[in-house]
């Protein structure tokens, strides 16, 4: 196996804005249905809220020299639509708009490719008050920012993604309700998976109509459902049926026009599919340049008639760890998670990077598009050694595993052009709150101080050697006491 990463491989690191930003009531910025939830009693563990995060917003300098430090060749992030347009519509916010330029300009000029992501969940909250994703009207709004956002920054970034994980915003968002906006109705988070895949679909022929030469993406989190007992007809079912709803249902309409079959089939009792207009699915249809992949863990599903009617709404493994946070499978009744191997992860989420290669490989075969692996990483109870070391070596070890799954898959002909690992630093973990850590760089939330993990270090070498490194080499690559900012 090659542990070399091809020419041109982009390799960096991700983030997103409600979740480091902090600053929600500063520089013009309105409230964002994040904003709405967190504040919401019992939304959050511990009754933690976004409002200051990581403080990005005001060490955004210092930052980017870290990033510099660690020898990112990429940077992926997101822009918060309520920074740069308060209300969702109406008029833009200069100061706003001016952060995220600055940001991008610091970027460039310490030879960091900034990666923009328009939508990571922090919808204004005058849209989510007039509707939001359940009225088309978000849609012709989410175009109208785009396209502000690409005539502002796009002649400094070339590789956009208008959604991350819209699987996440609808089902969790409002299957669940363990996301914002915290409703739990099938049918709606259906309308809402629909009106986010139209509004990129919209704002992807928006932005190529003002930029052509822009790169624009969709991201979406990756499901590997297995059946339990292949030979087993019904647990075949079963895993087609969360193939559909998890992947497919998030591919397709931009490959092939049309949403798979069987997910109209499977869900007709929950919906009619009538928010689907005439022209939708031409609109979305060809609209994507490459595909984005976030993966952290694999799924094993089998039929069980005797489950009790809603008893898997949340689907829940054996030992009651949730296979992803607040997670919701419309019609999924007779539908089980089960329990697989170790190790796990703080999460609760198994480690497969096998899953992964295959995924990526299947992304490949299916659909021919680029790939970039937006996402990948893992939580784990961190711990500040008395040398001021953090010594996270299962975090070292997933890394150096899905950094040789994705090169094991590029071997195998998948076109992954790039790498960025979740996340830069610890951060607001959505309803987990502050509780979990994904960061190879250490945030001590009391004082914001940012310190190098070992993983961060781990990280930089390969970045620097532009190959995998082995595990033993990692005390060579690592300083005590670590870096601080």
């Amino acid at each position: 196996m090659t542990t070399t990463f091809p020419p041109g491989f982009l390799l960096g690191a991700a983030t997103a804005s409600y979740q480091i930003e902090g600053g929600v009531a500063e520089g013009g910025r309105g409230p964002s249905i994040w904003d709405t939830f967190s504040h919401t009693p019992g939304a959050i563990v511990g009754g933690d809220t976004g409002d200051v995060a990581c403080d990005h917003f005001h060490r955004w300098e210092r930052d980017v020299d870290m990033m510099a430090d660690l020898g990112l060749e990429a940077y992926r992030f997101s822009i918060a639509w309520p920074r740069v347009q308060p209300g969702g519509a109406g008029a833009f916010n200069g100061e706003g708009i001016a952060f995220y330029s600055r940001l991008v300009d610091r970027l460039v000029a310490k030879g960091i490719r900034p990666m923009a992501t328009l939508y990571h969940w922090d919808l204004p909250q005058e849209l989510q008050d007039a509707g939001g994703w359940l009225s088309r009207d978000t849609a012709d709004a989410f175009v109208t920012y785009a396209v502000r956002m690409v005539e502002e920054l796009g002649d400094r970034i070339g590789i956009w993604a208008t959604f991350n994980e819209p699987w996440v915003s609808a089902f969790v968002g409002y299957g669940s309700g363990a996301h914002a906006p915290g409703t739990a109705d099938e049918a709606e988070s259906l309308t809402a998976a629909h009106h986010l895949l139209l509004a990129h679909g919209r704002a992807a022929r928006a932005i190529k109509a003002v930029r052509p030469d822009l790169r624009v993406g969709i991201v979406n989190n990756a499901h590997t459902p297995r059946p339990w007992d292949p030979s087993h007809d019904r647990d075949l079912a079963a895993s087609a049926h969360i193939d559909a709803l998890g992947n497919r249902m998030f591919h397709e309409p931009f490959t092939r026009g049309a949403y798979p079959q069987v997910l109209l089939d499977n869900t007709a009792h929950v919906t009619d599919w009538s928010f689907v207009h005439p022209g939708d699915l031409e609109q979305m249809r060809g609209t994507v340049d490459w595909f984005g992949v976030n993966y952290y863990a694999s799924h094993l599903v089998r039929h069980n008639a005797a489950k009790p009617a809603h008893a898997s709404s949340v689907a829940t493994l054996a030992d009651g760890h949730p296979v992803a946070e607040g997670t919701c499978w419309p019609a999924d009744q007779e539908i089980e998670f089960m329990p697989l191997p170790g190790p796990h992860t703080a999460m609760g989420w198994n480690v497969d990077p096998g899953a992964f290669t295959a995924h990526l490989l299947r992304l490949q075969r299916d659909y021919g598009l680029p790939l970039y692996v937006t996402e990948n990483g893992s939580a784990w109870d961190d711990a500040v050694d008395p040398d001021g070391r953090i010594r996270d070596l299962d975090r070292v070890r997933y890394a150096h595993d899905h950094l040789l799954a994705v090169l094991d898959a590029v071997a195998q002909g998948a076109d992954v052009r790039g790498y960025m690992a979740w996340s830069l630093m610890d951060n607001f973990e959505w309803a987990q709150g502050y509780a979990k850590r994904f960061g190879i760089v250490r945030v001590d939330y009391d004082t914001l101080v940012r310190t190098w993990k070992d993983s961060a270090y781990f990280y930089r070498e390969c970045v620097a050697r532009r190959a995998v490194v082995p595990l033993g080499e990692l005390e060579a690559c690592v300083e005590t006491p670590p870096r601080s900012y």
